[in-house]
């Protein structure tokens, strides 16, 4: 009798998990508390890097797909100094397909085929242990077991606790994200300012970057070192509403004054502000085994978002399922698994996290230096 296999989570590392079980003719559930696909936006572009993303994407059997969606040309890598100056300008050789860049709405649709997700189903506990395998509690009073539950539901994970009693911590860093549409017809400056790929600009404890998603849409994001109320109180009379779109406008304008008219033009010309304090996960993070329970992603070990979470949950999912399907012991199998992720993750967070501490830094050229480190010459 096969093994009853749940995932919480339709994100990347869920979807990869459940599309490689489904190519080797496994089961398995997939629980997702949004009600559906479409339901929120589905956040930004992704770089899948050839070792991680992208061979996970193989071992889907999705890697052709993936090549004819994603876009080669958006690595291009642009920084300026605040004054406007263009201190690097990096473009990708045209066969280069190291880290193209794919709309994580894209990358959702590829994965979820023909994938059977319960929607709008959200976990509220997992119990392992019982009498008939891992208990899941879900929000609507309703009860399901399994054998094995996978938790991939991100970084306020309600499986994690079931296997560890870690929270995220705050790093000291507050990401605001904004939007531009239509952006080569609407805002044909900043469309040239931002070229195929992405621009960056670095000051002294915070920077600005944006990024072109297909179909003329852009993301930006502000990013700077603040407490976690640094909306309080800014005017001495109220704290500052983060629905309050101009006057989230007005504060980012402020913080950012000085710099270039055309980069502070990646502000005023945003729809709408997401306030996101960026939080991580203890590094290493671990746990004693529990049978019928493991995590992928976020949800095993949040940290900063330098372009690595995504693809290393996407590579952990695809191997697990590759473990299960290979293993005559699937609790064995879980248990070699997180020894291995353990370790490559700790590697993973380690270099993230002194990434962050020079991507806002102080010393601007501290961005600089990295960029010249990690880019290919």
């Amino acid at each position: 009798m096969r093994q009853r296999i749940a995932v919480v989570g339709g994100g990347p590392a869920g979807l990869t998990f459940a599309r490689v079980l489904h190519r080797h003719g496994h089961p398995v559930t997939i629980l997702e508390r949004d009600p559906a696909p479409d339901a929120r936006p589905p956040g930004g572009t992704l770089d899948l890097h050839e070792g991680l993303g992208q061979r996970a994407l193989d071992k889907a059997g999705l890697l052709p797909e993936f090549r004819a969606l994603s876009r080669p040309e958006g690595q291009a890598m642009r920084i300026l100094d605040t004054d406007g100056t263009v201190l690097r300008d990096w473009r990708p050789r045209p066969e280069d397909r190291a880290n193209p860049e794919i709309d994580r709405g894209h990358l959702r649709d590829l994965l979820l085929g023909s994938l059977d997700v319960q929607w709008g189903r959200r976990v509220t506990q997992v119990v392992p242990g019982t009498r008939d395998g891992v208990l899941v509690h879900f929000a609507d009073g309703q009860q399901e077991t399994f054998d094995l539950v996978v938790g991939a539901d991100g970084a306020w994970s309600r499986v994690r606790p079931a296997v560890s009693s870690a929270t995220p911590h705050y790093t000291g860093v507050i990401s605001v994200e904004t939007s531009l549409d239509d952006v080569d017809t609407r805002h044909p400056g900043l469309a040239r300012l931002i070229g195929d790929g992405s621009v960056a600009v670095y000051g002294a404890n915070r920077s600005l970057v944006a990024q072109r998603n297909s179909g003329g849409h852009v993301k930006v994001y502000a990013k700077f070192r603040a407490p976690l109320g640094w909306h309080a109180n800014l005017n001495q009379d109220a704290d500052l509403d983060l629905a309050d779109v101009e006057a989230v406008r007005s504060s980012l304008l402020a913080l950012f004054d000085g710099w270039a008219a055309p980069v502070l033009d990646l502000l005023r010309h945003g729809t709408a502000f997401i306030h996101r304090p960026i939080y991580v996960l203890p590094a290493p993070h671990t746990w004693g085994h529990v049978p019928g329970v493991t995590l992928l992603g976020d949800a095993a070990h949040l940290m900063p978002p330098l372009g690595v979470g995504a693809n290393l949950a996407m590579l952990e999912g695809a191997e697990l399922a590759e473990s299960i399907v290979a293993s005559g012991d699937p609790d064995e199998a879980v248990r070699a698994f997180e020894e291995q992720m353990w370790a490559r993750a700790d590697r993973w967070a380690k270099i993230t996290t002194a990434g962050l501490e020079r991507l806002v830094s102080p010393d601007p050229s501290e961005a600089i230096a990295l960029f010249d480190e990690v880019q290919p010459s």
